[in-house]
């Protein structure tokens, strides 16, 4: 979901070796014996130079060792992608909402495209946002494709951390109506999305 680089942090007199991981919305370090977890809205100054991150947030001070990476990541923490652009929404694509139960998602899509349909399927869409809350509900991808472009593509969007339907869940899933799992994403604080697509040989 994030991207992970193995690099040294400097906090106060401190340097350890670990492993930082820039999500969406926070950076997170971890290392033998430091965990941090610095969420982009707490951070008020980001720079990058000689290969180091530096960020200030409310706690202090703390530089991350990144080389190349450093300026990348300083601009993705300053200009995070929204929502939609993370999703892959673009201009004029035809979208298809069923089971998603977000307001704000909606008045994103119809920011992006004028043609999105709540609640149904329609022929030809380029991106179907499926809401799944059980296992069960799974069962619906086999015919969900049916209305896909052949470059299409279904992003399940699921609860995080609850029993009744899980990653490997959506996964096994996924296998089994044929589609081929390529990207997932943080959708909200509480759920998921992975995009599955049908692979090549059958479109």
């Amino acid at each position: 979901m994030g991207q992970e680089v193995n690099c040294k942090l400097r906090l106060g007199k401190k340097l350890a070796e670990g492993k930082a991981l820039l999500e969406s919305q926070e950076l997170i370090f971890r290392s033998s014996d430091l965990r941090l977890k610095i969420a982009f809205r707490e951070m008020s100054s980001v720079e990058a130079g000689d290969g180091w991150l530096r960020i200030r947030y409310p706690d202090g001070a703390v530089a991350l060792e990144l080389g190349a990476q450093a300026p990348k990541w300083a601009e993705k923490i300053l200009h995070p992608k929204s929502r939609i652009d993370k999703l892959g929404v673009k201009p004029g694509f035809r979208v298809a909402v069923v089971g998603v139960p977000d307001d704000i998602f909606r008045r994103e899509l119809q920011s992006r495209t004028n043609d999105v349909t709540e609640g149904r399927t329609v022929k030809d869409s380029d991106l179907i946002f499926f809401g799944a809350g059980t296992n069960k509900d799974l069962e619906q991808l086999r015919a969900l494709q049916k209305f896909l472009k052949p470059a299409g593509s279904i992003w399940v969007v699921y609860p995080k951390g609850i029993a009744q339907i899980t990653e490997a869940d959506v996964l096994q899933a996924a296998k089994k109506a044929a589609l081929v799992d390529v990207k997932v994403a943080s959708f909200s604080p509480t759920h998921t999305a992975l995009k599955l697509v049908i692979p090549v040989a059958r479109r």
